[in-house]
């Protein structure tokens, strides 16, 4: 099945997923204008107030780009909604995103009808992460265009399910939109996401080192000097297993080998805060394994041209 006619715009099959904190309109412009799919969480406009000011600056910046490279226009953009019960600011934030017609939504911790249903009124795509077939499943049912599979290595909250298998039970039954994230930081990787059968890739991590993103010197400078030895996968910090850099962990005065269990009960969903998570985020630095192939903190441009010249090359090298 063909990507709905909204990706028509990509220069390169990547979606750029919305980093909680991290993700702002500097970042998503210079995704856009890169030629891939620029994303950021709703929430991380603070006050509620700001998200009307930040897509009026992300859709602005584009139509001005667009106006100015008639032959390279700007990638779509994509606003990620937690649509867990927990998350107060739901309903506002929809509204916003209906006065700007976002063009993607990433739904997440959920499957909502009305959400969808919502986002088809003005002509948007929903893209819905899960971390199993069964949670696919139900996205689907619900009304979800398409799927993101978070598999085993992404930053953050992720599944241990294989990419492998995920792509292969997803593809068993749905034809539609698939992007798939984890450990993706290469343009070699990007094209193994296709040829298991995803349509584009998920990448996260690679983008937090780059001089767009709003994360701290420090946080960009320890994802260049780490590989995937770094990285500790627990509940700890927010009730759900996720991958964080152990080198944040260490200055936090905790041992990332000896992390006691957390109670998944005690987390509020639209923050990703529980119970041991006062610094989850912000101190404690999510990551995903694929952090290898990050050598240096570039420009986004820069990253995006570094994963085209990879793509090429590893499909002049399959043929």
């Amino acid at each position: 099945m063909a990507l709905p006619p909204v990706f028509d715009k990509l220069r390169l099959p990547v979606i750029g997923s919305p980093l909680f904190i991290i993700s702002n309109p500097q970042l998503v412009i210079a995704q856009c204008t890169s030629g891939v799919v620029g994303s950021m969480p709703a929430l991380n406009a603070r006050p509620a107030s700001q998200l009307d000011e930040w897509l009026a600056e992300i859709t602005e910046a584009l139509a001005a780009w667009d106006k100015a490279h008639p032959d390279q226009p700007a990638a779509p953009f994509a606003i990620n909604q937690i649509v867990h019960k927990s998350n107060d600011r739901l309903e506002h934030d929809m509204q916003m995103c209906a006065k700007y017609r976002v063009p993607v939504v990433i739904t997440s911790l959920g499957a909502r009808e009305d959400v969808n249903q919502a986002v088809h009124s003005w002509g948007g795509v929903v893209l819905h992460d899960i971390i199993n077939n069964r949670f696919a499943h139900k996205a689907i049912e619900k009304g979800a265009d398409g799927l993101i599979a978070v598999a085993a290595g992404a930053g953050g909250h992720a599944s241990v399910k294989s990419p492998f298998a995920m792509v292969q039970e997803i593809r068993q039954w749905f034809d539609g939109p698939l992007a798939l994230s984890g450990a993706i930081a290469s343009g070699g990787a990007v094209l193994a996401t296709q040829a298991m059968g995803a349509d584009l890739a998920y990448i996260g991590s690679a983008f937090i080192a780059t001089h767009e993103a709003r994360a701290v010197e420090g946080y960009k400078q320890m994802i260049v000097d780490c590989d995937s030895d770094d990285i500790v996968y627990s509940n700890f910090y927010t009730g759900v297993h996720g991958n964080y850099l152990k080198g944040s962990i260490r200055n936090s005065g905790m041992d990332p080998d000896k992390l006691p269990e957390s109670d998944p009960t005690k987390m509020n969903f639209a923050t990703g805060e529980g119970s041991n998570s006062a610094k989850a985020w912000k101190d404690i630095w999510g990551c995903g394994q694929g952090i290898g192939a990050i050598t240096a903190v570039t420009g986004t441009a820069d990253l995006v041209e570094r994963l085209r010249r990879e793509y090429a090359a590893a499909r002049v090298r399959l043929r």
